[in-house]
């Protein structure tokens, strides 16, 4: 932020989430609904995440978690190797797209009760955002505007001296 907030996507709220995916890596973790949990929960291993998104043919047809792996299959006493994904996966996935703002990611995630989220541009699911990388966006715009803040309070006093 060199200078004033001037403009509305300069407002942390109104920041479109293309924006906020910027600073982010551009890989989208999926697995297919045939795969079994130990497929799923390996490529969440080996990747250092907790969410994968689940296509079918290029479409999203679910989500699964760690959370999802634990509870619906370790206590269900289910065999990781031998469940398919689509049998525990969720269906109704909640997504967003490029357009969506700060905000309205934000909204969506507390609605649903969720920490990730699909993000599509069209039909084509391109990432996932989770609630904490909204959550370093706005250490960063906060600490951003206390600079400018701090900055400007020494132009003043410095300027009166």
């Amino acid at each position: 932020m060199d200078g004033p907030i001037r403009r509305p996507e300069e407002i942390l709220a109104y920041r479109p989430l293309q924006k906020v995916l910027a600073s982010k890596p551009k890989a989208l973790w999926s697995v297919g609904p045939n795969d079994n949990v130990l497929t799923a929960l390996q490529t969440m291993a080996d990747k250092d995440i907790g969410f994968l998104v689940v296509l079918d043919q290029g479409a999203i047809v679910g989500v699964l978690s760690e959370r999802d792996c634990a509870r619906r299959v370790t206590l269900a006493g289910k065999p990781p190797e031998a469940t398919p994904v689509r049998d525990i996966m969720v269906r109704d996935v909640i997504t967003a797209n490029l357009g969506h703002t700060f905000a309205e990611c934000l909204k969506l995630m507390h609605q649903h009760g969720i920490r990730h989220l699909p993000v599509v541009e069209g039909r084509t699911p391109v990432a996932v955002v989770s609630i904490r990388d909204l959550l370093s966006e706005a250490v960063a715009h906060h600490a951003k505007i206390i600079s400018e803040l701090e900055r400007e309070r020494l132009e003043i006093f410095t300027s009166t001296a």
